[in-house]
C-alpha cells in the first residue's frame, strides 16, 4: 500500500522565527579576570569531572641479597619421590662446594610460572648441567604439598630439578625479595619476586631479579648466556 504524506500548509505567521533581543543592562558588564587562584579552581573542577586513571608506580627493585654475598642458610622442604617422605634441605646443603642455580616463582600453578619459567629450566636442565651446574632448584612460597602436586602436574623429572617449599618465607625474607600481593584480586598474599641466581660455593655470582611478576631476565636461556 502506498503511503501518502500530507504536508500541512502553514500561515506566514507560523513561518516567522522570533529571536528575543537582549535587554540592555543598566550597568556596564565586565569580563572576569583570570587569576592564579581561579586557574587552580578550574583545574581542580576539571580533574574532579575526569575519570580516575590508575598508574603503576615505578619503584626500584630493592633486595637484601646482592652479587658477592653469601646466601642465607635457610631451610626448605620437599617431598622425596623415592620414599614419599617429607624432608628438609638447607641452602648450604644445596650449594656448598657446588655451582648451583636457584630460581624463584611467585606461585605454583600460576600461568607464567607453569607455562614458561619452570618448563624452561626443565627443558634446559641437561645443558645447564653440561656447563657444570650441579644443583637446579625452584623455590616458591607454597607449602610442600602444593609443590609436590605442581611437580607431578608438569611431569618434572627428579634429575631435572628440585621443587622446594619456602612456605614460611625463611629464604625469601632473608634475601629481601618478598613482595606483597594481598591487594590483588587473586589474593596471593606475600610471595617471592621472580628471580634466577647462580651461586658458587654459596656465594652469589649472578642475580637476575625481576620487577613484580615480570619474566624478562630470569629464564633458563639467560642463565645459559652467563655460563658462557
Amino acid at each position: 500500500m502506498a503511503t501518502t504524506t500530507t504536508t500541512a500548509s502553514l500561515s506566514p505567521a507560523a513561518n516567522r522565527r522570533f529571536v528575543p533581543s537582549s535587554p540592555s543592562l543598566p550597568f556596564p558588564s565586565h569580563r572576569l579576570t583570570t587569576t592564579p587562584a581561579v586557574t587552580r579552581l578550574r583545574a581542580a573542577a576539571a580533574a574532579s569531572r575526569s575519570p580516575t586513571r590508575l598508574r603503576a608506580s615505578a619503584s626500584p627493585i630493592v633486595a637484601t641479597i646482592a652479587v658477592g654475598d653469601k646466601l642465607p642458610n635457610a631451610t626448605l622442604s620437599y617431598f622425596d619421590s623415592t620414599d614419599g617422605e617429607l624432608k628438609t634441605v638447607t641452602i648450604s646443603d644445596l650449594t656448598a662446594g657446588k655451582k648451583a642455580i636457584l630460581f624463584a616463582v611467585p606461585g605454583a600453578f600460576t600461568p607464567t610460572c607453569s607455562q614458561k619459567h619452570l618448563p624452561g629450566f626443565a627443558e634446559k636442565a641437561a645443558e645447564l648441567r653440561a656447563k657444570g651446574v650441579e644443583t637446579i632448584a625452584c623455590v616458591s612460597v607454597n607449602d610442600a604439598f602444593v609443590m609436590k602436586a605442581w611437580k607431578e602436574a608438569l611431569g618434572v623429572e627428579d634429575d631435572a630439578m628440585m621443587l622446594l617449599s619456602d612456605g614460611n618465607l625463611e629464604l625469601t625474607r632473608a634475601m629481601g625479595v618478598e613482595m606483597d600481593l594481598s591487594d590483588k584480586p587473586v589474593g596471593l598474599g606475600v610471595r617471592s619476586r621472580r628471580y634466577a641466581l647462580l651461586a658458587e660455593d654459596g656465594v652469589v655470582k649472578v642475580l637476575n631479579l625481576e620487577e613484580g611478576g615480570a619474566f624478562t631476565s630470569s629464564s633458563a636461556e639467560e642463565m645459559l648466556k652467563v655460563l658462557g
